[in-house]
């Protein structure tokens, strides 16, 4: 198993993985079969890249069923929390028991295999937030100068994956990119950086278009960015390295002290460690 360059400090956090056990059913709006990646395997990549902290993200082909995702923050142990979907007319009494399990967010997928659209946000926005939760959005970034208005606007903080996700990578002048700039620069705004490899179209090992972005966003706001390995990194095939994309994070990333913040200082903040 590789080993990352980078040495982590201490409490630093892997802000969205996925656990997949076969034994769950897949829900029928399910796009893909998903590999079996169960906690045993990540815990081994855990240690590797000497991360204690961990946010178990709800995957969208289980849909509303987040079993998987909760039986696994519980064999974490107290260093992990999550990210859940719920439907709309989730009872207070649920969102209480996931609270105290330790979900922090719900999630919205916003493309294939999603269940939730965007009807619902502000409303689910108004429902979580007496919990202390925020929204987990993933999106094609191409989309973000319609809907960047309503973001703003959200009374939870919001976050935004995967470098904001531009299917086709954009130069960091777009209209689209300054839309997530502006997002981020409003202060509820963290963005994840993770999964270079589900948009580059420079490929590995630098991800030199999508690192573009990165290095932009870090630059803009330190305190609202965040890391994420993506694993089990799915339909990725073969699995790139997790220590690689630690990795990415010396080059991204101007110093220690920023390194600091991306992987444990602004976690803590919006995860409640």
């Amino acid at each position: 198993m590789d080993k990352p360059k980078l040495i982590a400090p201490p409490g630093s956090c892997d802000c969205h993985i996925h656990i997949y056990e076969d034994k769950y059913p897949l829900a029928p709006t399910a796009t893909f079969k998903p590999p079996h990646a169960p906690v045993p395997e990540y815990r081994e990549i855990q240690k590797a890249l000497g991360l204690e902290r961990v946010i178990v993200v709800q995957p969208t082909g289980y849909g509303f069923d987040n079993t998987c995702t909760l039986e696994a923050m519980k064999a974490l142990g107290s260093g992990a929390r999550g990210v859940s979907i719920v439907p709309l007319n989730v009872s207070e009494k649920e969102l209480q028991k996931q609270t105290d399990a330790g979900i922090r967010g719900v999630r919205y997928f916003m493309l294939p295999g999603g269940p939730l659209g965007w009807d619902t946000l502000d409303a689910m926005a108004a429902k979580v937030k007496p919990f202390g939760w925020y929204v987990n959005l993933q999106l094609d970034g191409r989309e973000l100068p319609k809907h960047v208005e309503q973001l703003r606007k959200l009374p939870v903080p919001l976050m935004i994956d995967h470098t904001g996700k531009f299917l086709e990578p954009v130069k960091v002048d777009d209209a689209a990119f300054k839309s997530l700039l502006s997002l981020l620069e409003n202060g509820n705004t963290y963005v994840k950086i993770a999964a270079p490899y589900e948009t580059s179209k420079v490929g590995k090992p630098g991800y030199q278009d999508v690192g573009a972005l990165a290095k932009a966003l870090i630059k803009a706001n330190p305190d609202r960015i965040v890391w994420a390995s993506n694993w089990p990194h799915p339909n990725q095939h073969p699995r790139p390295s997790s220590a690689a994309m630690l990795d990415l994070l010396l080059e991204w990333a101007d110093g220690d002290a920023v390194r600091k913040k991306i992987l444990v200082d602004n976690p803590a903040r919006l995860f409640g460690y």
